[in-house]
């Protein structure tokens, strides 16, 4: 502020204005604010910062934010003082540009003049150091000084008194002025902390507080003499030589209701007024950075679209994909598009020079010197993708119906060996991924699966046709035959027909061999290689691997999990069970006609996979 004349023995006093400091840490904070907190909104938050009076020579008075600004109740870092804020974060570029930058300067002057003419500025010195930030994301002296700091618990004080008593130098709160100057009649002295180092001009804080003084004093008193109190340290030796002395006439204003002209807004690196550009990418960790972009898209969904999306239930899923081949991989890469991170592959092949153009986890360089095992080059290949995914490869066969393995002790320990693997694997995972190339392959693991309980996703292709589903999950071992899980109706066993298809709850649910009217065996026996090999469209394993996953995903979703009642076709126009949409038992597809069809079959008592006399031995002797 400014007389409305001047005495020309007087120079005029300046301020040195405030850079902002903003931390690392306080855009890492703000941007998982905005994605798993504010989102579309664009309120007003508010933020805290604080400056510090120990600088060196030569570097701006710094505003800080750091990671904690968006705590309130967060403690100021020692011999610091605080400042309150309001964060401005608009959802867009255009809104960032067309942000009435004079309006919200002019409110936050408002609320700054409000507390000034109330007198809580007295009370709360802090108040008189509002900022905004409109985003796109002397020994006597210092023992006095160190002495009222202690006591009022506070490593620094924005503003306090100052009175000379002979030899003694006494402080106090800018509360008690009128005690502490009682006696005073000409002139007061008040101290600032003040984080400039120009050695002729003081710092941003001192603006606000003689407007406060020629407010509340200007009647009182004619001059004001400002201490800006500086104190740093330099070679282990505490330093406060450095801090500035001068007077300063107060004008005499008379009460107006509005508030003075207000500036403040922080020009950019070219000196204008526009906008400040942060570039975090080089001076955060890649792998972070990484982790924190991948989540990106997840999050935009819970904004608007799915506000009811459990990601978390998805993040935190452990996968065990059995097969990494063309489905495996597929599979492998829209779970890591739905953030899962834990993803576990068992395969015992090797890479062959027809598999990188299909397979999309795997390039020619592995085909050479006999072909990389696929599981451990999955794994690897998944890893250098994203370096936040924990991936796993286990290169191991699985015993299958129909391939015999008694032909010596040697290959019948090792099939014991890869029998106690699998189960080990599946009861470490959460869902299990059946994504082999025979039927006969997929039964041990869905023997194994349905003992555990475990959820189970099974993917199979014909030639231009494929069957996606998920097995039937069984009651827990603790329920009776009579109990029922979670609160389904009951669908009897025992009716036949066409309205089996409605309302089958999850533990009722048939797998992948319940229409089966033999047992499995070797179906590569007696076989050409077109019969032996997986011949299918190309483009099939890519639709049926991302349906597994994004069945996984509805199932998680659904309150019900596993035990899900299943959506069948005739619920297409019914409203869905999950903010996903239907939770079916079965998807087939039929390339040719460009059509999927939602089947629901119950579970066979007789099974040879999931009913109940194979599943208990199973869990009364080794598979």
């Amino acid at each position: 502020m400014a007389a409305a004349t001047r005495d020309p023995g007087l120079s005029k006093l300046q301020f040195a204005p405030f850079s902002s400091a903003l931390d690392v840490g306080f855009w890492h904070e703000l941007t998982q604010k905005k994605l798993n907190e504010y989102r579309l909104d664009e309120a007003p938050k508010d933020i805290k910062g604080y400056y510090y009076n120990g600088d060196s020579a030569g570097l701006p008075a710094r505003l800080t934010l750091e990671f904690s600004a968006f705590d309130m109740s967060a403690p100021t870092p020692a011999h610091c003082c605080p400042a309150v804020g309001t964060l401005y974060n608009t959802n867009t570029l255009e809104s960032f540009k067309t942000a009435d930058k004079k309006l919200l300067l002019e409110q936050a002057a408002d609320e700054i003049w409000e507390s000034i003419k109330s007198g809580a500025a007295l009370e709360n010195p802090v108040l008189l150091n509002k900022f905004l930030l409109l985003t796109f994301a002397i020994q006597a002296l210092e023992r006095a000084y160190d002495d009222l700091c202690q006591t009022e618990r506070v490593t620094a004080l924005p503003y306090f008194l100052i009175k000379y008593d002979e030899n003694v130098v006494l402080v106090s709160l800018l509360k008690h002025y009128s005690d502490f100057f009682q006696d005073q009649r000409t002139k007061i002295t008040i101290g600032v902390y003040d984080p400039c180092n120009l050695a002729q001009y003081p710092g941003w804080p001192l603006r606000n507080f003689l407007v406060l003084a020629a407010h509340r004093w200007s009647s009182s008193f004619q001059f004001v003499e400002v201490l800006c109190f500086r104190d740093r340290t330099m070679q282990g030796a505490r330093d406060v030589t450095h801090s500035i002395v001068f007077e300063v006439k107060l004008p005499e204003m008379a009460f107006s209701p509005d508030c003075p002209k207000a500036v403040g807004w922080e020009k950019n690196q070219k000196g204008g007024m526009g906008p400040r550009m942060v570039n975090l990418s080089e001076c955060m960790d890649p792998k972070r950075l990484a982790e924190s972009s991948v989540d990106l898209n997840l999050k935009l969904m819970c904004w608007r679209l799915v506000p009811t999306l459990d990601l978390d239930k998805v993040v935190s899923v452990k996968c065990l994909l059995l097969g990494a081949g063309t489905l495996g991989c597929n599979v492998a890469r829209t779970l890591m598009g739905w953030g899962v991170r834990h993803i576990t592959f068992v395969d015992n092949a090797k890479i062959s020079y027809s598999n990188p153009v299909r397979q999309p986890l795997y390039e020619f360089e592995d085909c050479l010197g006999g072909g990389k095992p696929k599981a451990l080059a999955a794994a690897d290949r998944l890893q250098k993708i994203f370096p936040g995914v924990n991936a796993r490869g286990f290169n191991m066969s699985i015993p299958m119906p129909g391939h015999p393995v008694n032909f010596s002790s040697v290959t019948l320990e090792q099939a014991r060996r890869d029998v106690e693997q699998l189960e080990q694997l599946i009861e470490s995972h959460d869902v299990i991924f059946l994504l082999m190339d025979t039927r006969e392959s997929r039964w041990l693991p869905a023997v194994i699966a349905a003992s555990k309980r475990k959820l189970v996703i099974n993917a199979a292709l014909g030639f231009d046709t494929f069957v996606v589903m998920r097995h039937g999950l069984k009651k827990p071992k603790h329920q009776g035959a009579g109990d029922l899980c979670p609160s389904h109706p009951v669908v009897s066993a025992d009716i036949l027909g066409s309205s089996l298809f409605a309302n089958i709850p999850g533990y009722k649910l048939g797998c992948y061999f319940c229409n089966d009217v033999v047992a499995p065996g070797d179906s590569t026996r007696d076989r050409t290689l077109d019969q032996q090999c997986t011949v299918s469209r190309p483009g099939l394993a890519m639709i049926a691997g991302a349906l597994a996953v994004e069945l996984m995903v509805s199932v998680l979703q659904h309150p019900e999990g596993g035990y899900a009642i299943a959506s069948s076709s005739d619920d297409r126009m019914n409203e869905p069970p999950t903010s996903l949409g239907l939770v079916p038992h079965q998807i087939r597809g039929f390339l040719s006609r460009f059509d999927n069809v939602l089947p629901v079959s119950l579970a066979f008592d007789k099974c040879t996979a999931c009913s109940s006399k194979i599943w208990d031995m199973s869990d009364d002797e080794t598979v």
